[in-house]
């Protein structure tokens, strides 16, 4: 009787972590930044919103994986859309909430897009995250909490500003 009883309780927790690693894996997105080497700008970009052929005729280079975000609509989760500048050339990823879609047109951004989901307040395994401006060319970079940004200041990017939080980059690899 006990060997039926444990081997019931093994079989129903290998059924649990799977299916709880399977749902864990299909909602979480990779979100890397990348510097565009032409425009000489940093852009963040989620996983499968461009192919690597578009990225590499783009000149994108210097991957860098940030965070993680989702890719469905959940509980404290706000979408986050990347917008373009055409004449300053800078890229920014926004939460909804951030802006509104006026006030993006009024400073001359278009080609609005999904990105992710985010979170909105901090939770287990999150880092906050931050866009930062570089004043002399009207240009953002997206930042979390844990990078180091000493290379960032040196370059001339400040006005550091909250957006959203994501998921730890240092969770999954």
């Amino acid at each position: 009787m006990k060997t039926v009883v444990a081997f019931t309780l093994a079989f129903i927790a290998i059924l649990f972590c799977k299916t709880g690693f399977a749902q864990y894996d299909d909602t979480l997105v990779r979100v890397y930044r990348y510097y565009d080497t032409t425009d000489k700008v940093y852009i963040t970009v989620a996983e499968d919103e461009y192919n690597d052929s578009e990225i590499k005729n783009w000149g994108w280079t210097d991957r860098q994986l940030l965070f993680y975000g989702y890719h469905k609509p959940g509980p404290d989760r706000v979408g986050v859309y990347g917008w373009l500048n055409p004449v300053s050339k800078a890229r920014i990823s926004i939460a909804e909430d951030e802006f509104t879609d006026e006030h993006m047109q009024k400073n001359g951004y278009n080609q609005k897009h999904f990105q992710f989901y985010a979170l909105t307040r901090r939770g287990p395994h999150t880092v906050c995250v931050y866009m930062w401006l570089m004043s002399k060319r009207h240009v953002w970079v997206t930042i979390a909490e844990d990078t180091d940004t000493d290379a960032y200041l040196r370059k001339g990017y400040h006005h550091k500003t909250y957006q959203y939080y994501a998921i730890y980059s240092g969770i999954r690899k």
